[in-house]
Protein backbone atom coordinates (compact mmCIF):
# COMPACT_ATOMS: atom_id res chain seq x y z
CA UNK A 1 0.00 0.00 0.00
CA UNK A 2 1.37 3.36 -0.92
CA UNK A 3 2.05 5.84 1.69
CA UNK A 4 -0.78 7.90 1.34
CA UNK A 5 -2.95 4.88 1.55
CA UNK A 6 -4.43 5.13 -2.02
CA UNK A 7 -3.47 1.74 -3.67
CA UNK A 8 -3.05 1.34 -7.33
CA UNK A 9 -5.47 -0.80 -8.61
CA UNK A 10 -5.83 -3.06 -11.69
CA UNK A 11 -9.10 -4.81 -12.91
CA UNK A 12 -9.18 -7.92 -14.87
CA UNK A 13 -12.81 -8.02 -16.81
CA UNK A 14 -14.31 -5.59 -18.60
CA UNK A 15 -18.13 -6.35 -18.70
CA UNK A 16 -20.21 -4.79 -16.67
CA UNK A 17 -18.81 -4.86 -13.11
CA UNK A 18 -15.08 -4.58 -13.43
CA UNK A 19 -15.23 -1.26 -14.86
CA UNK A 20 -17.69 0.33 -12.40
CA UNK A 21 -16.14 -1.37 -9.56
CA UNK A 22 -13.01 0.68 -10.82
CA UNK A 23 -14.28 3.75 -11.06
CA UNK A 24 -15.82 3.90 -7.69
CA UNK A 25 -12.63 2.94 -6.07
CA UNK A 26 -10.78 5.75 -8.13
CA UNK A 27 -13.21 7.69 -7.12
CA UNK A 28 -12.55 7.24 -3.60
CA UNK A 29 -9.09 7.95 -4.02
CA UNK A 30 -7.31 5.13 -5.40
CA UNK A 31 -5.01 5.02 -9.09
CA UNK A 32 -6.54 2.60 -11.61
CA UNK A 33 -3.29 1.26 -13.53
CA UNK A 34 -4.98 -0.53 -16.41
CA UNK A 35 -7.93 -2.68 -17.29
CA UNK A 36 -8.18 -5.97 -19.69
CA UNK A 37 -9.64 -5.90 -22.85
CA UNK A 38 -13.62 -6.46 -23.36
CA UNK A 39 -15.89 -6.93 -26.05
CA UNK A 40 -17.45 -3.02 -25.10
CA UNK A 41 -13.81 -0.59 -25.11
CA UNK A 42 -15.73 2.20 -25.83
CA UNK A 43 -18.36 1.97 -23.08
CA UNK A 44 -15.15 1.09 -20.71
CA UNK A 45 -13.63 4.05 -21.63
CA UNK A 46 -17.01 6.06 -21.23
CA UNK A 47 -16.50 5.12 -17.45
CA UNK A 48 -12.87 4.56 -16.74
CA UNK A 49 -11.49 7.50 -18.85
CA UNK A 50 -8.19 7.72 -19.76
CA UNK A 51 -6.79 4.20 -18.23
CA UNK A 52 -4.69 2.00 -20.32
CA UNK A 53 -6.28 -1.44 -21.71
CA UNK A 54 -3.19 -4.13 -21.09
CA UNK A 55 -3.33 -7.87 -21.06
CA UNK A 56 -4.02 -9.82 -17.79
CA UNK A 57 0.12 -10.32 -16.95
CA UNK A 58 0.61 -6.38 -17.27
CA UNK A 59 -2.25 -5.57 -15.50
CA UNK A 60 -1.11 -7.69 -12.62
CA UNK A 61 2.69 -6.75 -12.20
CA UNK A 62 1.14 -2.96 -11.74
CA UNK A 63 -1.24 -3.54 -9.53
CA UNK A 64 -1.15 -3.63 -5.51
CA UNK A 65 -5.31 -4.65 -5.92
CA UNK A 66 -6.20 -6.94 -8.73
CA UNK A 67 -10.39 -6.66 -8.85
CA UNK A 68 -11.60 -10.03 -10.81
CA UNK A 69 -15.31 -9.69 -12.34
CA UNK A 70 -15.10 -12.39 -14.91
CA UNK A 71 -17.98 -14.59 -15.28
CA UNK A 72 -18.55 -17.09 -12.77
CA UNK A 73 -17.23 -20.59 -15.30
CA UNK A 74 -14.33 -18.63 -15.82
CA UNK A 75 -12.80 -17.19 -12.52
CA UNK A 76 -11.34 -20.29 -11.03
CA UNK A 77 -9.79 -21.61 -13.70
CA UNK A 78 -8.46 -18.00 -14.34
CA UNK A 79 -7.02 -17.66 -10.75
CA UNK A 80 -5.06 -21.10 -10.63
CA UNK A 81 -3.84 -20.59 -14.26
CA UNK A 82 -2.26 -17.31 -13.21
CA UNK A 83 -0.71 -19.28 -10.37
CA UNK A 84 0.73 -21.44 -12.40
CA UNK A 85 2.51 -19.17 -14.37
CA UNK A 86 3.98 -17.10 -11.69
CA UNK A 87 1.40 -13.71 -11.99
CA UNK A 88 0.93 -13.41 -8.24
CA UNK A 89 2.87 -11.55 -6.33
CA UNK A 90 3.13 -11.89 -2.12
CA UNK A 91 1.56 -9.03 -0.46
CA UNK A 92 -0.86 -7.97 -3.41
CA UNK A 93 -4.57 -7.83 -2.24
CA UNK A 94 -6.62 -9.62 -4.80
CA UNK A 95 -10.52 -8.81 -4.48
CA UNK A 96 -13.49 -11.13 -6.68
CA UNK A 97 -16.48 -9.68 -7.39
CA UNK A 98 -18.72 -13.53 -7.68
CA UNK A 99 -21.46 -13.80 -5.33
CA UNK A 100 -20.96 -17.51 -5.50
CA UNK A 101 -17.76 -17.57 -3.82
CA UNK A 102 -15.82 -17.13 -0.99
CA UNK A 103 -12.24 -16.67 -0.85
CA UNK A 104 -11.32 -20.48 -1.34
CA UNK A 105 -11.35 -20.12 -5.13
CA UNK A 106 -8.66 -17.77 -4.79
CA UNK A 107 -6.41 -20.26 -2.73
CA UNK A 108 -3.90 -20.90 -5.37
CA UNK A 109 -2.94 -17.18 -5.67
CA UNK A 110 -2.93 -17.13 -1.65
CA UNK A 111 -0.46 -20.07 -1.85
CA UNK A 112 1.62 -17.62 -3.83
CA UNK A 113 1.50 -15.13 -0.95
CA UNK A 114 -1.36 -13.08 -2.56
CA UNK A 115 -4.21 -11.51 0.03
CA UNK A 116 -7.62 -13.30 -0.85
CA UNK A 117 -11.17 -11.51 -0.40
CA UNK A 118 -14.31 -11.51 -1.63
CA UNK A 119 -16.76 -8.82 -2.17
CA UNK A 120 -19.50 -8.72 -3.83
CA UNK A 121 -21.94 -5.47 -4.61
CA UNK A 122 -25.95 -6.65 -4.71
CA UNK A 123 -26.38 -4.35 -7.51
CA UNK A 124 -28.03 -5.21 -10.97
CA UNK A 125 -25.35 -3.83 -12.79
CA UNK A 126 -25.78 -1.40 -15.91
CA UNK A 127 -22.26 -1.27 -16.56
CA UNK A 128 -22.19 2.61 -17.17
CA UNK A 129 -21.86 5.52 -14.53
CA UNK A 130 -25.44 5.58 -13.35
CA UNK A 131 -24.59 2.34 -11.37
CA UNK A 132 -22.27 4.52 -9.53
CA UNK A 133 -25.05 6.08 -8.11
CA UNK A 134 -27.11 3.00 -6.90
CA UNK A 135 -24.02 1.82 -5.19
CA UNK A 136 -24.37 4.22 -2.92
CA UNK A 137 -27.30 2.73 -1.62
CA UNK A 138 -26.33 -0.71 -1.76
CA UNK A 139 -24.80 -3.41 0.14
CA UNK A 140 -22.24 -5.45 -0.24
CA UNK A 141 -21.16 -9.17 0.66
CA UNK A 142 -17.53 -9.46 2.35
CA UNK A 143 -15.66 -12.48 2.81
CA UNK A 144 -12.02 -12.69 4.12
CA UNK A 145 -9.87 -14.33 6.38
CA UNK A 146 -10.20 -12.85 10.11
CA UNK A 147 -6.44 -10.70 9.65
CA UNK A 148 -7.40 -9.28 6.41
CA UNK A 149 -11.78 -8.52 6.96
CA UNK A 150 -11.22 -4.94 7.74
CA UNK A 151 -9.59 -4.67 4.56
CA UNK A 152 -11.94 -6.07 2.91
CA UNK A 153 -15.20 -4.08 4.41
CA UNK A 154 -13.05 -0.84 3.79
CA UNK A 155 -12.88 -1.75 0.32
CA UNK A 156 -16.71 -2.09 0.14
CA UNK A 157 -17.25 1.24 1.99
CA UNK A 158 -15.22 2.55 -0.26
CA UNK A 159 -17.30 1.63 -3.19
CA UNK A 160 -20.46 3.10 -1.64
CA UNK A 161 -21.89 0.33 -0.31
CA UNK A 162 -22.69 -0.93 3.38
CA UNK A 163 -20.30 -4.07 4.03
CA UNK A 164 -22.39 -7.18 5.01
CA UNK A 165 -20.18 -9.99 6.21
CA UNK A 166 -21.13 -13.42 4.81
CA UNK A 167 -19.21 -16.55 6.13
CA UNK A 168 -17.22 -18.95 3.33
CA UNK A 169 -19.46 -21.50 3.64
CA UNK A 170 -22.83 -19.34 3.11
CA UNK A 171 -21.83 -17.88 -0.18
CA UNK A 172 -23.86 -20.47 -2.04
CA UNK A 173 -26.93 -19.85 -0.15
CA UNK A 174 -26.50 -15.85 -0.38
CA UNK A 175 -25.64 -16.23 -4.24
CA UNK A 176 -29.00 -18.31 -4.54
CA UNK A 177 -30.90 -15.84 -2.88
CA UNK A 178 -30.21 -13.08 -5.05
CA UNK A 179 -30.47 -15.39 -8.16
CA UNK A 180 -34.19 -16.06 -7.07
CA UNK A 181 -35.22 -12.29 -6.33
CA UNK A 182 -33.26 -10.92 -9.36
CA UNK A 183 -35.24 -13.98 -11.87
CA UNK A 184 -38.59 -12.94 -10.30
CA UNK A 185 -38.29 -9.84 -10.18
CA UNK A 186 -37.65 -9.53 -13.85
CA UNK A 187 -40.49 -12.73 -14.89
CA UNK A 188 -43.16 -10.71 -13.26
CA UNK A 189 -42.24 -7.33 -14.87
CA UNK A 190 -41.76 -8.93 -18.45
CA UNK A 191 -45.48 -10.75 -17.54
CA UNK A 192 -47.09 -7.60 -16.47
CA UNK A 193 -46.05 -5.20 -18.85
CA UNK A 194 -46.66 -7.70 -21.76
CA UNK A 195 -50.40 -7.80 -20.45
CA UNK A 196 -50.39 -4.61 -20.22
CA UNK A 197 -49.33 -3.93 -23.29
CA UNK A 198 -52.18 -6.20 -25.28
CA UNK A 199 -54.81 -4.24 -22.73
CA UNK A 200 -53.81 -1.10 -25.04
CA UNK A 201 -51.77 0.66 -22.29
CA UNK A 202 -48.81 3.23 -23.19
CA UNK A 203 -45.31 2.62 -21.83
CA UNK A 204 -46.91 -0.16 -19.92
CA UNK A 205 -43.48 0.04 -18.07
CA UNK A 206 -43.42 3.29 -16.48
CA UNK A 207 -46.79 2.95 -15.93
CA UNK A 208 -45.56 0.23 -13.22
CA UNK A 209 -42.75 1.51 -12.19
CA UNK A 210 -44.41 3.37 -8.72
CA UNK A 211 -46.80 0.24 -8.36
CA UNK A 212 -44.09 -2.31 -8.25
CA UNK A 213 -41.56 -0.35 -6.75
CA UNK A 214 -43.92 0.64 -3.47
CA UNK A 215 -44.73 -3.22 -3.43
CA UNK A 216 -41.52 -3.97 -3.63
CA UNK A 217 -40.47 -1.58 -0.91
CA UNK A 218 -43.65 -2.48 1.35
CA UNK A 219 -42.67 -6.27 1.27
CA UNK A 220 -39.09 -5.48 2.45
CA UNK A 221 -39.83 -3.68 4.91
CA UNK A 222 -42.59 -6.91 6.01
CA UNK A 223 -39.38 -8.76 6.15
CA UNK A 224 -37.48 -6.97 8.06
CA UNK A 225 -36.34 -9.18 11.01
CA UNK A 226 -39.24 -11.69 10.67
CA UNK A 227 -37.57 -13.36 8.07
CA UNK A 228 -38.93 -14.47 4.67
CA UNK A 229 -42.19 -13.85 3.37
CA UNK A 230 -44.41 -15.91 1.94
CA UNK A 231 -45.19 -15.45 -1.80
CA UNK A 232 -48.43 -16.55 -2.20
CA UNK A 233 -49.61 -14.42 0.90
CA UNK A 234 -52.56 -12.10 0.18
CA UNK A 235 -52.91 -13.66 -2.92
CA UNK A 236 -56.30 -15.25 -4.16
CA UNK A 237 -56.38 -18.81 -4.52
CA UNK A 238 -58.28 -19.11 -8.37
CA UNK A 239 -60.45 -21.84 -7.33
CA UNK A 240 -61.50 -19.86 -3.82
CA UNK A 241 -65.34 -19.62 -4.75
Amino acid sequence: MRRDGRLGIGIIGAGRVGPVVGAALGGAGHAIVGITSGSDDERVAAVLPGVPVLDVLEVIRRSELVIIAVPHDELAGLVSGLADLGAWQVGQLLLHTDAAYGTDVLAPAASRGAIPLAVHPALAFTGTSMDLRSLAHSYAAVTAPAPVLPIAQALAVELGCEPVVVAEADRPAYAEALEIATAFSQSIVRQSTSLLAEAGVPNPGRFLSSLIHSTVDHALSEAGPMGPIDPLDGLIDPLDG
